[in-house]
């Protein structure tokens, strides 16, 4: 069994993954340091059963509705490399348990730049732009 902080080196540039706007996957958070693979970046692959494709910044309200479901983000967990986080982190978040919090009114802030296209597959980006903190490059689009 392969550890999550672990990549698979067989893939490792084979393709590079694409956030939600279409460009290049940027990096979410190092302090504390996210994602799947615990390389600050929200990719993904078939080992990541939970799809941790969204780079949130954590509120309050949000690691309390997390806690209210059973997915406790506040206790650290060291055998994981898991430190617990505390309102303001950026962490890469499962797509099935931020789109329960936004169902119930306490979905996090989303970095767009930083959120993996795969997410499209269960979030549609127009619910994730509702929740946006990052500004694209192109500012033509907040024109819509």
């Amino acid at each position: 069994m392969q550890h999550p902080s672990q990549s698979d080196p067989s893939s490792a540039g084979s393709e590079v993954e694409r956030n939600v706007l279409g460009g290049p996957l940027q990096e979410c958070g190092t302090e504390p340091l996210t994602g799947f693979f615990r390389d600050g970046c929200c990719r993904t692959g078939p080992e990541d059963l939970g799809s941790h494709t969204i780079c949130a910044v954590v509120s309050a309200e949000f690691l309390e509705h997390q806690r209210s479901i059973g997915n406790d983000l506040v206790t650290p967990a060291p055998m994981y490399r898991f430190p617990g986080l505390v309102p303001g982190d950026r962490w890469c978040v499962t797509a099935v348990n931020w789109l329960r919090a936004h169902r119930d009114g306490a979905a996090a802030p989303v970095v767009l730049a930083s959120t993996n296209e795969r997410v499209l597959d269960l979030v549609p980006l127009d619910v994730l732009r509702q929740h946006a903190v990052d500004v694209p490059d192109d500012l033509g689009s907040l024109d819509d």
